[in-house]
């Protein structure tokens, strides 16, 4: 029985050793997995780190690429909107001053272009005292009323075409046309004016308003065709010497 009892023990203290044992290597497993599974995690955070990283840097660059390319489209639609403000002021100003001279004949006597010759009869000037219709359109361009003074002067011409002032009257309709923009009429009622009024003295200046709708409708060479016409025709013009500057930086 003492032996029995002796075995026993010996037998319930290496059980008590194997199942020890068996826990501790289940815990250095359990260590080891959570070790793998921590340095695995640490490296898919790490990829998906640089992964982001790298995706942000290639939204920055893209983001710089279209700044930049903004950028540029807004310097030329800025350099195109002080050009077209410059057109139209040059436009007013060279309005302005013709119609001061409408209104003063002796200035205008004294600062007309001289003729160039023609084999067209020439009408009356603009120092001619003008009808009431046709002072009533010369103050609508005078007061910027475009749309209005292309009516008022279109339909002075239908109606009183054997007026001798119907040739300056087309010549400001061109010019009405060009303010408001509408540069295919401009171009049209221009070349019409030259044709039949070639000696008018606002001969020169309707080829120059040509070339200048022409270049704004972005046909280049067929102004500089035109400005070269116009220095060929009137070579002593004011307008042919402005075209002789024009066609150097065009």
């Amino acid at each position: 029985m003492k032996r029995l009892a002796i075995g026993g023990a010996l037998l319930a203290l290496l059980s008590g050793c194997a199942t020890t044992s068996d826990l501790e290597n289940t815990r250095q497993q359990i260590v080891q997995v959570n070790q793998q599974a921590s340095s695995r995690l640490s490296q898919i955070e790490t990829k998906l780190s640089n992964d982001k990283l790298l995706d942000m840097v290639s939204q920055l660059d893209e983001l710089k690429a279209q700044v930049a390319k903004l950028g540029g489209e807004i310097e030329v639609l800025n350099y195109n909107l002080q050009s077209t403000q410059k057109r139209q002021n040059d436009l007013y100003a060279d309005l302005d001053g013709r119609l001061g001279r409408i209104e003063n004949p002796a200035t205008a006597a004294s600062t007309v272009t001289p003729k160039e010759p023609g084999n067209a009869s020439q009408p009356a000037g603009s120092s001619a005292e003008a009808s009431p219709d046709f002072a009533h359109a010369l103050d609508l361009l005078r007061n910027r009323d475009f749309n209005k003074a292309v009516s008022a002067l279109d339909l002075y011409i239908k109606q009183n075409p054997n007026d001798p002032q119907v040739a300056d009257a087309t010549y400001w309709l061109g010019v009405a046309h060009t303010a408001l923009r509408q540069y295919d009429a401009a171009i049209a009622i221009h070349r019409k004016f030259v044709e039949q009024y070639p000696s008018h003295p606002k001969a020169p200046d309707a080829l120059r308003n040509m070339a200048n709708c022409q270049r704004d409708l972005d046909q280049v060479d067929v102004a500089r065709t035109t400005l070269k016409r116009l220095i060929k025709l009137y070579p002593h013009s004011a307008a042919a010497a402005k075209a002789k500057q024009q066609l150097k930086t065009m």
